[in-house]
């Protein structure tokens, strides 16, 4: 009797023994992969967001440092610093990085080159400056001899013309405007507005 205590004493810890290894075997490689799989997601990231570059946002690099440095403890259920939240936090901290790459990519070809000006103009304002500019360059011409008469429709078909007009006025560099003062320009252009709109009524009643 003594004896057969003895051997299921004895398979007793040899199972213990084999389950306590193959646990520890099982932690290891669990470990081994998470930081295998950082590993692969950082490099393939990186082309991305630079994550080795000098611009490196300082979450990212705790975040990577945090996710390299995952202990065994960090892995049981009872864990004060379970590795989920490090991964949250990596992943968080990735993510901003491409965004802030992107974005700032994004800005940088949406500025326009040295040499050249950006105005933005609404479909409304290009087609007012596209017609009033057809119509200039025909009355520029010495040989140009039109009969078809163009008018603006009313003093808010003018008004926006006129407002159009200073968009590309504003956006012409002060010391290259052809004009002292912008101000005057649009003023030149109101009082031919309202001199003529105003006192139409007072003409046909005349």
């Amino acid at each position: 009797m003594d004896a057969l205590v003895l051997v299921a004493g004895l398979f007793g810890l040899l199972v213990a023994s084999g389950w306590s290894c193959a646990r520890s075997y099982y932690e290891k490689g669990r470990l081994q992969g998470m930081q295998d799989a950082a590993r692969e997601i950082i490099r393939g990231v990186d082309s991305h967001c630079n994550l080795h570059g000098p611009n490196v946002p300082e979450s990212l690099t705790k975040a990577v440092a945090s996710l390299m440095a995952i202990s065994r403890n960090s892995l049981t259920r009872n864990s004060k610093d379970p590795y989920e939240a490090r991964f949250w936090k990596f992943g968080d901290a990735i993510g901003d990085a491409c965004w802030r790459k992107g974005h700032a990519s994004g800005l940088k070809k949406r500025e326009p080159a040295p040499d050249k000006i950006r105005v933005d103009l609404s479909l409304n304002e290009l087609l007012q400056l596209s017609w009033l500019a057809h119509l200039g360059f025909q009355n520029m011409m010495p040989n140009f001899r039109g009969f078809e008469i163009h008018r603006f429709s009313g003093a808010p078909d003018a008004e926006e013309g006129s407002m159009a007009i200073g968009r590309l006025e504003a956006a012409i560099p002060r010391g290259e405007r052809p004009f002292a003062d912008i101000a005057d320009q649009i003023n030149g252009r109101q009082k031919l507005i309202r001199g003529w709109w105003d006192t139409v009524p007072a003409r046909l009643i005349g």
